[in-house]
């Protein structure tokens, strides 16, 4: 593929298109939407995180005034062993459908257990007391190592180990195991000067988005579904509430609202599977819209983990192997993020001798879901934090010793597929001859530097685009907009057409407005919408050249397409044309957009192109943090004196909308590392579900990040790029953990590295 590198559009930074609408307020979010006698929707939820469900009675709830439909487990269909699409994985069914609603057990504490739907807000909730609940509580096991115990309760009395061969004969709460080998392990140690070991534990976190989940749901006299919903793919929503209540996906609609931030979260459903039910059997629409509380209770928390790291160095600082070992929490159902952990914690680097090996396990804790670099973060911590280690011991810059074992074109990492062109040295390079790196540390004060990994999905996606009578683009993509994606749609469609960026209007359409579109997760959709927008848009400039032609008596070969024109090319070659080596000659005839736009009518109707297509190929993307903190020895608390991200955009679209991906990734992992962490009571109750008592970083608590774009272009993509949203997560806890430590004098690895925990690591010496 030729990769385009000299741009018109691409790589400025226009205002987004959606900006106004939402800095005044006219956007509609998931809880915006309202319909004309709707219900309110409320969900029953266990207050034990270990339970059979002895039975639900309904009854008092129903004689309340304004009460017109409930539900329960028993009103979807048995999930079964079905394999389903699930963001960037495949998931059992089984393992989705019962977080929408409990069946026999409950298995973590706030789980759906019944529903209500009622004319009001306040009569679904009384509505909801009412219902009675029977249960017998069962032992609950909330930890790893406990649920790895021989005799630990099992959650599941059909799970067997997938990944272990010979199968095993018992089950047990090991949902997965999985092991990566390559060369020798041994003799690589063997060979080794150095060799340093540590457990790195990382907490469970969410992903605290600002906008709770929100859903409408409307059911019509055919059956047909129609939803309203904050989502990061109303495909995803679509495929998941037709499988999980066995409505068909052709009698389904999803529009996606405004979203509020998802970051992974919402490429799931919790409640509008619960809002068609209710819809169906009441004959009203239905809104349901969880508390802050609920989602930080009931919706997919961050796995947490414990990973075991063990590297060997030369004392030239050539690493000669790595071993890895992860557990990985999961809740109480199988959701795989244990997979990126294995596979790329130690992606990186050049080792021939490599080991890594994860179990994931299952816990009576809410089902974890993805959290942009879903699992990556975690293993990254770990092998970063003692790659930081080893180059201090053997008296090597930490950026030196990554620069020596760093992965470039034509290395197999782990997982097999060779690197193509990536940036990696490239970043390195960047974050050592940024100034900050140069600054120089006072009393007290540390430097942390990590890299990371992360390999951005294809997928498919579908993007139309219609022209106006009077020249104006419409662009049309199923991909919700969560990090700026309307403007980098734009700009790709205006780069191909040669309009002005300002003539092009982006939307993001229903399911049944548009082509299938994975959600916007994966690190996907710049890379696969953005080229199906692109597809699109040369499907249009073709047909465009042949009204032209077609107007001229010419062939389709005599006419270019230039600056928004349809150019006679009078015998000048096309890539003259293009690079402006050879003028248009005088007296050449000349047709702008809108000019043929105008008697489209008359010339073969209307002018619109579609595309579709799988992007089977990633575009993997590396990212170099650096982090300078000051720690007070007095009381444990630390301060980010200055924070620097330099990150590998292959083709960086809108500049700005990359940036701010760097900067909030850095702004999450920050928080990850120092502060945010789920804290369950011994009865296995979240006791911070709130913004008041869980942590995430605010303003004063962050210095300015500086940011360094470099374009290392993805040679699978049109315009060279890649991904950005997930690996920016991934270096900023090993960054940080590594600048306390060595600012205070220790070897914390027990994240987060809050003022207290710090504290009694540095009296401890």
């Amino acid at each position: 593929m030729t990769v385009k590198t000299q741009f018109r559009h691409v790589g400025s930074r226009p205002v987004r298109p959606d900006g106004l609408d939402k800095v005044t307020g006219r956007a509609r979010y998931g809880a915006d939407m309202n319909l004309q006698g709707q219900l309110y929707g409320h969900i029953i939820r266990s207050p034990h995180a270990h339970a059979r469900i002895k039975s639900i009675d309904f009854s008092e709830a129903l004689k309340v005034p304004g009460v017109l439909a409930t539900m329960s487990g028993a009103d979807l269909p048995e999930p079964g062993e079905a394999l389903i699409p699930g963001a960037e994985i495949e998931m059992k069914l089984k393992n989705v459908s019962p977080v929408i609603m409990a069946r026999d057990k409950v298995l973590y504490h706030s789980h759906a257990v019944a529903a209500v739907a009622a004319t009001s807000p306040r009569i679904a909730a009384e509505a909801a007391k009412l219902v009675k609940v029977e249960y017998e509580v069962l032992p609950a096991v909330l930890d790893m190592h406990a649920a790895l115990a021989e005799d630990a309760p099992l959650l599941h009395d059909d799970n067997f180990t997938v990944g272990i061969d010979p199968p095993p004969e018992k089950p047990s709460n090991v949902s997965v195991q999985i092991e990566m080998a390559k060369g020798d392990l041994e003799a690589g140690f063997a060979a080794a000067d150095v060799v340093i070991e540590r457990t790195v534990n990382v907490p469970m976190c969410h992903q605290a988005y600002i906008e709770p989940h929100a859903c409408v749901a409307k059911a019509d006299e055919k059956g047909r579904i129609d939803i309203w919903c904050t989502t990061q793919g109303p495909f995803v929503v679509r495929l998941l509430v037709a499988e999980i209540t066995g409505i068909p996906q052709k009698d389904i609609k999803v529009t996606a609202s405004e979203i509020g931030g998802g970051f992974g979260g919402k490429t799931t459903v919790y409640i509008e599977p619960v809002a068609a039910v209710l819809a169906k059997k009441s004959g009203r629409p239905v809104k349901i819209v969880m508390s802050r509380e609920e989602v930080f209770r009931a919706s997919g928390p961050v796995s947490d983990s414990e990973t075991r790291v063990k590297i060997g160095a030369k004392k030239d600082g050539t690493i000669t192997a790595i071993d890895s070992d992860m557990i990985m929490n999961t809740g109480a159902y199988s959701a795989s993020a244990m997979f990126a952990g294995v596979l790329f914690g130690t992606a990186p680097y050049t080792a021939e001798n490599i080991r890594s090996k994860g179990r994931e396990v299952l816990t009576n804790l809410p089902r974890v879901w993805a959290y942009r670099a879903p699992g990556a973060p975690q293993a990254l911590t770990a092998v970063e934090c003692v790659v930081s280690e080893l180059a201090a011991a053997i008296g090597m810059d930490p950026i030196e010793f990554r620069l020596k074992n760093a992965v470039q074109e034509g290395d197999v990492p782990l997982y097999g597929m060779p690197f193509s062109a990536v940036g990696l040295k490239e970043c390195l390079q960047a974050a050592k001859d940024h100034p900050n790196y140069q600054a120089a540390l006072g009393e007290n004060q540390g430097r942390g530097v990590a890299c990371a990994f992360w390999i951005n999905a294809g997928m498919q996606s579908s993007a139309s685009i219609h022209v106006t009578p009077d020249g104006g683009i419409s662009v049309m993509t199923g991909s919700p907009d969560i990090g700026g994606s309307r403007a980098s749609m734009a700009l790709m469609a205006a780069e191909v057409l040669g309009v002005p960026v300002e003539t092009v209007h982006p939307a993001v359409v229903d399911t049944d407005s548009i082509g299938f579109c994975d959600g916007t997760g994966g690190s996907r959709t710049t890379l696969a919408t953005g080229g199906a927008v692109i597809q699109a848009a040369e499907k249009l400039v073709e047909e465009l050249r042949r009204r032209a032609a077609a107007a001229w008596s010419v062939s389709i070969d005599d006419v270019a397409w230039l600056d928004g024109k349809a150019v006679e090319r009078c015998g000048v070659g096309i890539d003259e044309l293009i690079e402006g080596t050879s003028p248009v000659k005088d007296g050449a005839k000349v047709l702008t957009l809108a000019e043929i736009a105008l008697t489209a009518g008359a010339t073969g109707g209307p002018l619109t192109a579609v595309a579709s297509l799988h992007a089977h190929n990633s575009a993997p993307s590396f990212a170099v943090n650096v982090c300078d903190v000051e720690v007070d020895p007095e009381t444990g608390k630390v301060d980010v004196l200055r924070f620097t991200c330099a990150q590998d955009a292959g083709k960086a679209i809108h500049p700005a909308y990359v940036e701010g991906q760097m900067q909030g990734g850095a702004v999450q992992g920050i928080g990850w590392a120092l502060n945010e962490e789920y804290l369950f009571n011994a009865d296995g109750v979240l006791d911070n579900a709130g913004f008041l008592d869980y942590r995430i970083p605010v303003a004063s608590d962050l210095p300015m990040i500086d940011t360094v774009i470099v374009e290392v272009p993805n040679p699978l993509h049109p315009y060279g790029v890649r991904g950005v949203g997930e690996v920016s997560i991934c270096p900023p806890m090993p960054a940080v953990v590594s600048a306390v430590n060595n600012a205070a004098g220790t070897l914390l690895y027990d994240l987060p590295m809050s003022p207290p925990k710090l504290l009694a690591a540095i009296d401890a010496g």
